[in-house]
């Protein structure tokens, strides 16, 4: 009988799904669990029986059935738990972003060196199942050589979203960029490479908040390519996540995890196979819809229901980069990417001025 990782999670907001997702595992047994608020710990001890709960992090370190901790604290926090717990000799999964400056970032790369212990971070929407065919087709040269983007989170939050720690410079270290567009950066930067400058705006329109709740910048790439980038939680009631992405032979678009647009000069069925793309309008040469599998349409993506997707994804997979004795899908040096693009955007629009990335 194959071992099970011991697993834990301290901080039991966003941390909630990475429970499930332990307990969901065949490969790991959640062990513990970590909060100031029992009343959370005892919503999961409902769901494992025989979960420990500590209210002390320290204590939680000590345990010596932990071998991997999910770090889902406020984002300031995060460098110095993970390293705590890379200290500790535990490997570690952090939240998004990985932490509010590349600064505290570069810690958990620096201890994940000197440790040696395992460290992932949290960006799933990578492993959505439209954006494995996106990221396949740019990188085969399906769509030619990318010229533009546009992307733009167009989402909603309540005022009282941000009666605790969202929406602070000093924990949050943002509004709508930092907190909820972070993803969609991530994607941006991984769909277009290497950012090379960044021009914004950044405003308050709907809340009372320290930081912003809308930005708007042109992102210039060093493949010569450009971008906006719309980021608010103004747009009531909740829109959209709008993805575009267009080359010299072809545009994909997409809002969120539905695959909205598929068109290309030279449409490769085999290809599109491969990645579980159906064309249902094959009668109309270069035009294909596609939506994720589930929507219930002619067009799908044809994947099998279990495919893992979200959250439950990046903690299995880091369960398993841990038992394999392998690197997670996602490591820090990656992850400092959307944080510094991020930080670039809050400069620019605070100076007036370009902001370059070197």
């Amino acid at each position: 009988m194959e071992r099970k990782l011991g697993y834990a999670v301290v901080g039991l907001g966003v941390g909630m799904g990475h429970c499930d997702a332990a307990i969901a595992s065949e490969k790991a047994e959640l062990v513990a669990v970590c909060d100031l608020i029992p009343a959370k710990m005892e919503k999961v001890a409902a769901k494992q029986p025989g979960l420990k709960m500590y209210t002390d992090f320290e204590d939680l370190l000590k345990d010596e059935e932990v071998e991997c901790i999910s770090i889902c604290l406020p984002s300031s926090m995060h460098a110095e738990f993970a390293v705590r717990a890379m200290e500790a000799g535990k490997h570690v999964l952090v939240e998004k972003p990985i932490d509010i400056t590349v600064e505290a970032a570069l810690k958990i790369e620096e201890a994940r060196v000197r440790t040696g212990k395992k460290a992932g971070v949290i960006h799933q929407n990578r492993f959505n199942l439209d954006m494995i065919p996106i990221k396949a087709a740019i990188d085969s040269g399906r769509i030619g050589d990318v010229f533009l983007g546009t992307f733009a989170v167009k989402w909603y939050r309540m005022q009282s979203y941000y009666e605790g720690w969202h929406g602070t410079w000093e924990v949050d270290g943002g509004g709508s960029l930092m907190n909820q567009a972070v993803h969609t950066v991530d994607l941006m930067q991984w769909f277009m490479g290497d950012v090379e400058s960044v021009t914004s705006n950044i405003g308050i329109f709907g809340h009372e908040i320290d930081t912003e709740d809308m930005t708007a910048s042109l992102i210039k790439f060093k493949s010569g390519a450009s971008a906006t980038f719309v980021s608010t939680t103004c747009a009531y009631p909740g829109l959209s996540t709008d993805i575009q992405i267009y080359g010299t032979r072809g545009s994909i678009e997409a809002d969120q995890d539905v695959l909205k647009t598929w068109k290309m000069m030279d449409f490769d069925e085999e290809f599109a196979e491969n990645m579980g793309i159906d064309a249902f309008d094959a009668e109309e040469e270069e035009h294909y819809m596609i939506e994720r599998y589930g929507k219930g349409n002619p067009g799908v993506l044809a994947v099998e229901p279990e495919h893992l997707v979200g959250h439950r994804y990046m903690v299995e997979d880091m369960i398993c980069a841990v038992l394999e004795d392998r690197d997670p899908a996602i490591l820090p040096m990656e992850a400092i990417k959307s944080v510094r693009i991020v930080n670039a955007v809050y400069e620019s629009a605070k100076t007036g001025k370009t902001v370059y990335l070197g």
